[in-house]
């Protein structure tokens, strides 16, 4: 059995996963990020990385959005987007074009200890709202991201409940079943 090692400087991030894979082993180190759209680049860039600075077996993961009125951007440059005009402006970005359907999707990729990688996914179709208090739980753009079929943003339903069904919960347990079938956890 072999230790896993999570990087990422984002805590929501680790709760998640603490709630899937409890002994994962959480390194916050910062890594540069390559700039794709395309996220097992941004994320096989990263895992290469750390393989060149420690030794054993990594889980970086990327969530993304994907806006469809601008067939799929930002993706992976949502943080970038979110950083120079906010959830606000990403709101109105979809008002303006007149399409607030989104997809919001998580790649994880794991390099086993060879430095063999495998990805695991997992999206979830949604709509961009105005954003809500973040008085609930929730990071990033949990704030204007409602699910399809729910009357909430992640931010609004909090952790615990964003868990039972989210894009991230679909891609780590496809990275479990993996895991269990190729014996590298227990």
């Amino acid at each position: 059995m072999e230790t896993l090692y999570l990087i990422t400087s984002n805590q929501g991030k680790v709760r998640e996963f603490k709630r899937f894979l409890p002994n994962i082993e959480h390194l916050a180190i910062d890594l540069p990020e390559v700039q794709s759209l395309d996220p097992k680049v941004v994320i096989a860039d990263k895992l290469a990385v750390a393989r060149q600075k420690y030794d054993g077996a990594f889980i970086v993961e990327d969530t993304s959005l994907y806006l469809d009125g601008l067939n799929g951007f930002p993706g992976p440059l949502i943080k970038w987007l979110t950083q120079a005009v906010g959830n606000e402006g990403v709101y109105k970005l979809t008002q303006k074009i007149n399409d607030s359907g989104a997809v919001a999707k998580t790649v994880i990729g794991y390099a086993d200890p060879k430095g063999e990688v495998h990805y695991f996914e997992g999206e979830l179709r949604g709509t961009i709202v105005a954003p809500v208090s973040m008085a609930g739980e929730g990071f990033g753009w949990d704030e204007i991201f409602k699910p399809e079929g729910l009357s909430e943003t992640f931010a609004e339903m909090g952790e615990d409940y964003k868990k039972d069904f989210s894009m991230r919960t679909e891609a780590i347990k496809q990275m479990i079943v993996f895991l269990n079938s190729t014996k590298s956890i227990s």
